[in-house]
């Protein structure tokens, strides 16, 4: 007997083309849904005036207006919409409403649904609170604290990617969590994908090593740590080169500061994976992170890895044995961990395997089972109405 399909809406302010963790982990959702034959209706930001979509089979992709986000370049933030948004699903109605983010789109999706008695799952992805102490707004935490926990409690359950990230948000009492880990895609970030012409690029020999950040070049991501610890690595071992993919307002700044760095802007997709697996040691100096998709997209590149111990490290990572995690907050242990590193060629190669065998398992398909099998409870298992 065939399985029951959904209709499912999924609500979110950010979406491939742009790049970011949240736009890339709703996608791979969206496209595990499809492939599971579900019927998906993609509410988001119209990009631009060139942002125009065809109608698919079973995928539905509706346009809202938005504005662009102050520091976040080439990101916007939907505008309320939830007028239309009660007529569209008084129409057709879903059988779940899915929110990926908390902005004034999504909360006009979470009235709007409530309203009809429709079921609704949010995600938290971002640590907006957290945030908001980098961009001067830190007298608005509380305040965002209390929106968070008011949008989320009004959902009949939030997806979160790690037991440490239930903990926090249960702590600032929000109810109804539930812990869907994240996958990696094994098969693109390969260590296999090394590349002795990209090395030639960056002016590095086959034994020289090269240490990698990927991500957001912006002050959430602690950046100056990164560069505090690649100038006492550089003393220990004058030949290692750094490489930073991404972009930011940040970038500008980190280009005047380190001119023998070498910033190489955004990459997506198989270039992105294989200026992963020709690096050798990842950084990741960021403590603002909800998961952090790029810790184990390293680790399955084969990529020895120096990070501190939560979110996605502290779920993937056996210090020592798989990659090298300092105590939250101990920016001294960071340094000396990577100091340590990368003068030992053996062990940044031996961890780089460890870190590539460790991750085999985490593949998307079990997550996108969960996600299924979740949306399925909160719908009821009913089918939806034809």
């Amino acid at each position: 007997m065939e399985s029951t399909k959904l209709r499912i809406s999924v609500v979110t302010e950010t979406y491939p083309p742009e790049i970011n963790g949240v736009a890339l982990t709703v996608e791979r959702m969206v496209e595990g849904l499809k492939s599971r034959h579900h019927s998906l209706q993609l509410i988001r930001p119209k990009q631009g005036e060139s942002d125009h979509v065809s109608p698919r089979e079973n995928f539905e992709v509706i346009l809202q207006g938005g504005i662009p986000i102050p520091s976040y370049e080439g990101l916007k933030m939907g505008l309320p919409a939830g007028r239309a948004l009660r007529r569209l699903w008084s129409v057709q109605r879903p059988d779940i409403v899915h929110i990926s983010t908390e902005g004034p789109l999504g909360w006009s999706a979470l009235s709007a649904a409530k309203k009809l008695g429709i079921p609704v799952s949010s995600e938290f992805h971002t640590n907006f609170h957290n945030y908001s102490r980098h961009y001067g707004i830190g007298w608005l935490r509380k305040p965002i604290i209390g929106y968070l926990k008011k949008f989320h409690n009004k959902a009949d359950c939030t997806i979160v990617s790690t037991q440490e990230m239930e903990g926090m948000l249960k702590g600032m009492g929000i109810d109804n969590l539930v812990i869907v880990s994240r996958g990696v895609d094994t098969s693109r970030f390969d260590p296999a994908r090394r590349s002795a012409d990209l090395r030639r690029q960056w002016g590095v020999g086959l034994a020289q090593p090269v240490c990698l950040y990927v991500g957001r070049i912006a002050p959430e991501k602690n950046l100056d740590l990164l560069s505090r610890t690649v100038e006492r690595m550089k003393i220990a071992q004058p030949s290692l080169k750094c490489v930073l993919v991404g972009d930011g307002p940040e970038r500008k700044h980190l280009e005047k500061q380190h001119t023998d760095f070498i910033f190489t802007g955004m990459k997506t997709g198989d270039d992105l994976a294989v200026h992963y697996a020709s690096a050798d040691i990842f950084l990741f100096p960021s403590m603002t992170e909800t998961f952090g998709n790029v810790v184990v997209e390293a680790m399955s590149s084969g990529l020895a890895l120096v990070a501190f111990d939560y979110a996605a490290a502290s779920q993937h990572v056996r210090h020592g044995d798989n990659g090298l995690v300092a105590h939250m907050g101990n920016e001294s242990e960071f340094m000396r961990l990577a100091v340590d590193l990368v003068n030992d060629p053996p062990r940044i190669s031996d961890l780089g395997n460890r870190a590539r065998q460790s991750v085999l398992d985490l593949n998307q398909d079990s997550v996108n089972q969960k996600i299924e099998t979740l949306f399925m409870n909160a719908a009821g298992g009913k089918h939806a109405a034809d």
